[in-house]
């Protein structure tokens, strides 16, 4: 296996991240890349909301009052997870896709589109000798939540990427077997 091959294959998730992030020079080389993914009829359904600094503690509010209108009875345990989630790395790229009515695009492509960028955009942290973990969760299916982060009506989360230096060794990869997840037809 190439250079390249053994690079993208070794690329694994960082659950804990600490400074430094990605600078704003950067995410701009990031982004670059991730707007590589394929885009069928270039309707371009993928925007990053990259959230730094005290922008992540208001985040946080955000994602703790979405958990309480879900659930008024959260423990404060819950609670404190939903306000400190967004501090757990110096920086957090919110992946938004762009719903548009297309006659050849279904909105299934645009999703998957979208998750692809976020892909690349890991991939590039990890070029750049960054790590990261893309997480979900209830508050990116939780539409009072995005009306909060502004998203419009047609625009959904495809995951939070939560970016920074690796706190840590990267933790072993199991050995996968290509034969197992491939048949040729």
């Amino acid at each position: 296996m190439n250079e390249q091959l053994q690079f993208l294959a070794n690329r694994n998730s960082a659950p804990k991240l600490c400074a430094p992030g990605p600078n704003a020079d950067q995410m701009a080389q990031m982004i670059k890349v991730a707007m590589r993914a394929p885009d069928h009829a270039r309707l371009r359904p993928w925007r990053f909301l990259t959230v730094a600094g005290e922008r992540r503690e208001a985040l946080g509010g955000l994602l703790h009052e979405a958990l309480l209108q879900r659930n008024p009875d959260a423990d404060e345990t819950a609670q404190a997870k939903a306000r400190n989630s967004p501090l757990r790395a110096p920086l957090v790229v919110v992946v938004i896709c762009t719903l548009s009515e297309h006659p050849k695009v279904p909105p299934i492509e645009q999703r998957q589109s979208a998750a692809c960028a976020a892909h690349g955009l890991l991939l590039a942290a990890e070029a750049l000798g960054f790590a990261g973990i893309w997480r979900t969760g209830d508050a990116a299916f939780d539409r009072t939540f995005m009306d909060a982060m502004e998203l419009a009506a047609n625009e959904e989360i495809t995951g939070f990427l939560y970016l920074g230096t690796r706190d840590g060794n990267a933790k072993p990869l199991p050995d996968m077997n290509p034969d197992e997840f491939n048949r040729y037809w």
